[in-house]
């Protein structure tokens, strides 16, 4: 059952995952297809060995019946997360990450693992990366100002981690600054009626 909009403080870390589903994906299939129209859109050829873009989704699924081979991302190996490690723990500032990197590494390493290079490695790598991005998320609002927060290259589930301790700080400190402009015009209101006859 669904909370009620009111008790939720965002989309779940499933609903996150679904949403990146959508996030293209290249694939190695085991089978040959003509071009195909989905709604998403045209997928296909599928022609082995070559290799093809498709949604996560459809990616998982053929990975799941054994069609195809994932082809990782770039991004998902050990040496490139060695390397953003490294400039999130010697840099204040975040490091440059796909922006659904946490999603599409958890569905890649739960379904995909056997076409990742050393998996165990990159899962303690990513674990690593999130625990050095929290300790600077935790700092960042540490420093908050009331006007803005900003944290660059944030990925969409630590945005999500944060917006609902974010949405009630915000508010409190507007409530905070509205009570002490509302006190200060009670108090020149007050002075000017006391010099009133």
């Amino acid at each position: 059952m669904a909370l009620p909009q009111p008790l939720r403080p965002g989309p779940t870390p499933y609903e996150l995952e679904f949403i990146a589903s959508d996030e293209l994906i290249e694939i190695s299939p085991s089978f040959s297809m003509e071009r195909t129209r989905l709604i998403h859109g045209i997928i296909g050829p599928f022609r082995p060995p070559g290799k093809s873009k498709v949604p996560l989704w459809l990616a998982v699924n053929l990975k799941l019946k054994r069609k195809c081979n994932i082809v990782p991302p770039d991004w998902l190996n050990v040496e490139y997360l060695q390397e953003r490690l490294a400039e999130e723990t010697s840099s204040p500032a975040f490091s440059a990450l796909p922006f659904r990197f946490a999603e599409i590494a958890k569905v890649l390493l739960d379904v995909a693992a056997d076409d990742l290079a050393l998996p165990d490695k990159i899962r303690s790598l990513l674990k690593d990366l999130r625990e050095a991005r929290q300790s600077k998320s935790r700092d960042g609002l540490k420093k908050l100002d009331h006007i803005q927060l900003e944290m660059a290259n944030l990925c969409s589930m630590e945005i999500n981690e944060l917006r609902p301790f974010f949405v009630k700080a915000m508010g409190v400190f507007t409530k905070l600054q509205t009570d002490s402009q509302g006190n200060a015009d009670d108090q020149a209101g007050g002075q000017d009626m006391d010099f009133s006859w």
